[in-house]
C-alpha cells in the first residue's frame, strides 16, 4: 500500500512540474515574437556592455527613461539576447533612439507589437506578474 501511494505520489509531482514548467515562455516564443516584429530603426542606436548585476528593466530605465522598454532592446538585440532572463556581463546589446522610432509609423508599429507580445507571454507564465503586463500594455498604448 505504501509503493502504491509513493509511486502515485512521485507520479503527480512530476505531472505538477512538467504542467508548470511549460507555462514559461521558451525561448522559441522569444523568437516567434521578435519575427513578427520587424521594422525598428537603427541608426543612431547606442551600444552598451552588459555589467554584472545588470538587468534588461534596469538598463532600459537608464538608457530609454522607462524600464518597461526593455523588450525593444530584446528586439534590437536580437541574436544576443533571446531570453530576458539570461543576459550575462559582456553582452553587447543595442539601445535604439526611442523618439526616431516613435516618429516612425512602421517602427512604432513594431514597438507596439513586441511590448504586446510580450505581455502575453509574461500572462503565460506560471506567476504572471500583473504590474508588468499592464505596464507593458500601457507603453504599448502610448505608441
Amino acid at each position: 500500500m505504501k509503493k502504491i501511494l509513493l509511486v502515485t505520489a512521485l507520479v503527480l509531482s512530476i505531472m505538477l512540474v512538467m504542467g508548470c514548467k511549460s507555462m514559461a515562455p521558451t525561448d522559441e516564443d522569444y523568437v516567434r515574437l521578435y519575427d513578427k516584429s520587424t521594422g525598428l530603426i537603427l541608426d543612431g542606436a547606442k551600444e552598451y556592455i552588459v555589467k554584472h548585476g545588470d538587468t534588461l528593466h534596469d538598463i532600459a530605465h537608464k538608457e530609454m527613461g522607462n524600464g518597461f522598454y526593455y523588450p525593444i532592446i530584446m528586439l534590437a538585440s536580437r541574436g544576443v539576447v533571446v531570453n530576458p532572463d539570461k543576459i550575462l556581463p559582456d553582452m553587447k546589446l543595442t539601445i535604439p533612439d526611442l523618439e526616431k522610432n516613435k516618429a516612425d509609423e512602421n517602427a512604432k508599429k513594431s514597438m507596439k507589437n513586441c511590448l504586446l507580445g510580450f505581455a502575453d507571454l509574461e500572462k503565460n507564465k506560471a506567476k504572471p506578474d500583473q504590474k508588468l503586463i499592464d505596464g507593458f500594455k500601457t507603453e504599448a498604448g502610448k505608441l
